[in-house]
């Protein structure tokens, strides 16, 4: 008799299952990124916001404008508005969280990574626009302010941030 066939090889009938702990955390964050999406936090408007932008994901269709309220170079107060997927959504939600109260030179340090890691699942390529237009809606907020230069655009991500499937795509 052989071995069962490892979780994560091909066999007759595609990708067999990932064992069951992966999947239930996977269905743990879903449920963490849905929640995010439908109670999104600090989802509205400042009255007076130091910088402000609004970027949009015309692929998808999502839109999200970030206002920022900075004093003595610490992000005070962070809000958001806007409409999308769920992933831009709860990115936006978990993102202003993560900035709220930090020097501005640290939100300047956010990577795409660091957004990844707080979202918790493996986003496929096709959404990782989506999952990153949070981040780079706050980074030209802070360069149209003049916090910093104009966000460059990032390098790929690295091959084990992507799903199995992706790397069987190309």
């Amino acid at each position: 008799m052989t071995d069962p066939i490892p979780s994560g090889t091909l066999g007759y009938q595609g990708v067999f299952p990932r064992p069951l702990h992966s999947r239930l955390m996977d269905e743990l964050y879903r449920d963490y990124i849905l929640e995010h999406y439908r109670r999104p936090h600090n989802f509205g408007i400042l009255d007076a916001p130091d910088a402000r932008h609004e970027g949009s994901n015309p692929l998808c269709g999502d839109r999200i404008t970030i206002m920022l309220e900075i004093r003595d170079g610490v992000v005070t107060d962070v809000a958001f508005t806007g409409r999308g997927c769920a992933i831009s959504q709860a990115s936006a939600s978990l993102l202003t969280d993560e900035i709220r109260g930090k020097p501005v030179a640290e939100v300047q340090g956010i990577t795409s990574e660091d957004v990844l890691d707080l979202l918790g699942i493996e986003i496929s390529p096709a959404r990782l626009k989506c999952a990153l237009l949070s981040l780079d809606t706050v980074s030209h907020a802070l360069a149209e302010r003049g916090e910093g230069p104009a966000p460059a655009p990032e390098p790929p991500l690295p091959e084990a941030k992507l799903p199995v499937d992706a790397e069987a795509a190309r």
